[in-house]
Formats: structure tokens, sequence, C-alpha cells
């Protein structure tokens, strides 16, 4: 792959010509930024839940802080690997725009989650495979049941900036071509994917990323089913989201409580050598004798960490860049630091087992999963029943408080009418969906204001 492909100003809109590099005083890539953070669903992010429930009186990270930490990240990482290029002797104007890409995807890369965490992927997917949606599976191709059963944030985040929903303009939010492929971290289709892991795009989209991955160059490794290799921004992007959840979540419960002080501290000094890095743990130990505030101390900590996070994550991308512009580097950045700083990747090994081991299986976390299945399971049931029967009188007046962008079409095939159901729940915020579900029980009555 080449970066003068690679880099594409053409915007995903049908019937319109590819646009200038520059309008005015932004550059094309500057205005997908400025798009994606003055959207209503990068909007909604704020209300929807990361790992913990949103905060009460202590502050934690939602969707939204989160992406905005990974777009900071991912704009550094974006920086060195285009500095890298330009001194290989690539001089396109384009090149500079790396970071600004990055960065703009690491902003959408949440964008297709539903309400409730990381759980709300498996609340919907097990509505179609465990739940009242089974019967559903004889009405479909196999390709449509697998990207139903399976439902996938990912697919869903580039179906929301690609799909021409009701009342929008064609081509959702008509984005460069290259922003689009900067956000598809696994680029192939349901069925290309092994039983478990994800996939990148769904049936309704499929020749939509096809049309894209062609028009950038990117390496194709088979038709049927299809997969292409990654666009070479995908990695970084990757690294920035695995850099800040990982650290950010220890940090988070530390906040909480869940760690204490000492063990978010250690655990975040063991990414020190203490041969290598001797002169950053006399600056540490310095500063936790000035700093008295604990908190503050942690922040600290955590900042150095992702400052030597992203610089081994782009020199693992620079030990690897041929394997990567020819589309055969295997894994994530962060698999490939060993090679880079064995110290930092045993780190974070450690505090991903931490994570799990403390913080991501803690009530607090597994009550709100629990309620994010209830409720998703049964506004899915609701709004599929009602798409199905449409002309009951229960089913008129709930489609009728549907968005008009997601009013079903009695033509669109069940797959389409499903689709529909989903972008319309998995768009919810947390407090919508919780509020919807307790007025379709009967459990609140609207009031006048």
């Amino acid at each position: 792959m080449d970066w003068e492909t690679l880099l594409s100003a053409r915007r995903h809109q049908p019937g319109s010509a590819p646009t200038l590099f520059r309008t005015h005083d932004r550059s094309q890539f500057q205005r997908d930024y400025d798009r994606m953070i003055f959207s209503s669903p990068f909007r909604r992010l704020q209300n929807k839940t990361q790992v913990f429930p949103l905060p009460g009186n202590v502050f934690v990270h939602n969707r939204l802080t989160h992406s905005l930490e990974v777009a900071s990240v991912g704009r550094s990482l974006g920086a060195k690997i285009a500095q890298y290029a330009k001194d290989r002797g690539n001089r396109s104007d384009v090149i500079e725009e790396i970071g600004t890409i990055v960065s703009t995807a690491c902003l959408a890369h949440d964008l297709g989650n539903p309400p409730f965490g990381h759980s709300g992927e498996e609340a919907i997917s097990d509505f179609f495979t465990e739940g009242e949606g089974q019967f559903l599976k004889k009405m479909l191709t196999d390709e449509e049941w697998e990207d139903v059963s399976r439902f996938e944030g990912n697919a869903n985040a580039f179906r929301l900036l690609t799909h021409t929903f009701n009342g929008r303009r064609p081509g959702g939010y008509t984005m460069t071509y290259t922003t689009l492929a900067s956000i598809v971290k696994y680029p192939h289709e349901s069925k290309a994917a092994v039983k478990g892991h994800k996939y990148g795009f769904f049936q309704s989209e499929k020749e939509t990323f096809r049309e894209i991955a062609d028009a950038l160059g990117m390496v194709k490794i088979s038709e049927t089913p299809l997969r292409y290799a990654r666009h070479p921004l995908v990695y970084l992007v990757e690294a920035a989201d695995d850099i800040c959840y990982q650290i950010m979540d220890i940090e988070d419960s530390c906040k909480l409580n869940i760690l204490s002080r000492e063990e978010t501290a250690n655990a975040f000094l063991d990414f020190y050598d203490k041969e290598t890095d001797k002169e950053e743990l006399k600056t540490i130990a310095r500063t936790r004798k000035i700093v008295t505030d604990k908190n503050e101390f942690i922040a600290f900590l955590r900042a150095g960490i992702i400052n030597k996070l992203i610089n081994a994550c782009a020199n693992a991308f620079l030990q690897h860049y041929d394997a990567i512009m020819n589309g055969q580097l295997e894994g994530a950045l962060l698999d490939h630091i060993d090679r880079v700083d064995g110290t930092l990747k045993k780190a974070y090994d450690a505090c991903t087992a931490l994570a799990y081991a403390r913080i991501y299986h803690t009530p607090i976390v597994t009550q709100i999963q629990i309620a994010g299945f209830k409720i998703l399971a049964t506004l899915l049931k609701e709004y599929i029943d009602a798409i199905l029967k449409p002309g009951t009188y229960y089913a008129r007046n709930i489609l009728s408080i549907m968005p008009e962008q997601y009013k079903v079409q009695q033509e669109d095939s069940l797959y389409a009418k499903i689709q529909t159901v989903t972008d319309y729940v998995s768009g919810m915020t947390d407090s919508y969906a919780l509020n919807l579900y307790r007025k379709i029980k009967g459990i609140d009555l609207p009031e006048i204001r």
C-alpha cells in the first residue's frame, strides 16, 4: 500500500465529485474532525457508560471523555508516523494530516457502541441467539443472521457514519474515505470472522466498504467472504484506544476505592525499568515528596506511562513498517512492543490481568450489566414485535414515538427493518433507554411540564 493512495480527501457522498483537498482555511480532514465533534452521536457518548456507572459524586470516564482522550493519544501517534513517512522521502502535504485523521477516527471509534458499557453488545446479540428473537433466524439469510445475532459496535460505527437514514442527506456524515477506513478495525464481513471474534461492516454496508477499500488501494485478502488487510492508520487508532482504556480504567478504580492508591501506584511504577529508567524514577521520587494529593500523584504516574506507551507503539509501527504497508502484520501494536521494551509489555499485561481480576467483575459493574441486559432485551422485543405486526393499535403507538430517522419503511426487507430497530436501540443513551423502558413497562408515566 502507498500513502499517496491511502490518504484520500474523496468523500462518501453518492453522486458527488471528489472534493478539493483544501476548502478555505481547513483541510478536508480537519473538516472531518470538526464534523465529528459537532455531531449528535458524538455528543450522546457523554451519557453512555464506559465501564463504571455514570458518575454521582466521583467522576469516572464515560464514552465521551474516553473518546476525547483516545483522540489526544492518537494525534500524538499520528504525528510521529507522519514525521517518519516524511523522513523516508514522502513529501506530500497530505502526510501532515495523519495526526488529524487518526484523531478523528479515534473520536469515532466508539460511536456504534450501545448503552450500558461493554455488555450492551452482548445484550443485543443474546436477544437473537438466546432470547425471544431466535425465531427470526429462519427468515434471514445466513449472512444476515450472522450480522443480527453477533451485533458488533465496530461495524455499527461504520454504518452510523455512512448509512442514509430517513430524512438525512445521502452518504450519512459524508466523511472522507481515509477517515472511514481508519475506523474499521476488522476489515471483513461477519462470515469471515472466526466465531466469537469481531468484524468491521454489516452486509448492508459491504459494497460501501468495498468501494472505499478499493479506491484507497487496500490489500484484498479474499472475495468470498470479503476480507481486506487493515488500513495502516487503524493500527494507530487501536493502539490509542488500548493505551487509554486500560490505564484509565485502573485510575478510575482507584478513585472509586476498588483498588488502593498503593496498589495503583505500584502497578504504574512497574512500567519503569530500575536500570534503564533511573533518571525518570528519581524524578518520580522527588515528585512524590512534593505532591501530597494522592489522586494527583496517580495522575502524574499515568501521564508518564501513556507517554512511554505512545513512544513504544510508534516504534513498534516503525519496526514493522514494511509488514504493515504490505498488509501482513497480525495483531495490535501493543502485542509487538516486547521487542521495543519488554518492561512495558510485562507491566501492561499485568494491568490487563489486574483489571479483569479486580475491576470488570465488581458488583458495581455487574449490576449495570444485568440491568442493561433486561432493558435492551425488552426494547428490542417491543419494537421488533411492532415492526412485524405494524397494524395493531399498540404497534402503531409504539412506532409513532420513534424519531423520524428510524422510521421503518414497509417495503424494506426484514433484515433492514431489524437493523432499523437496532439502530434506534444502540443509539440510545443509558438514561434514555432506562426512561423508555420504564414507560413501556408502565413503571413511569410521562409528566406534563
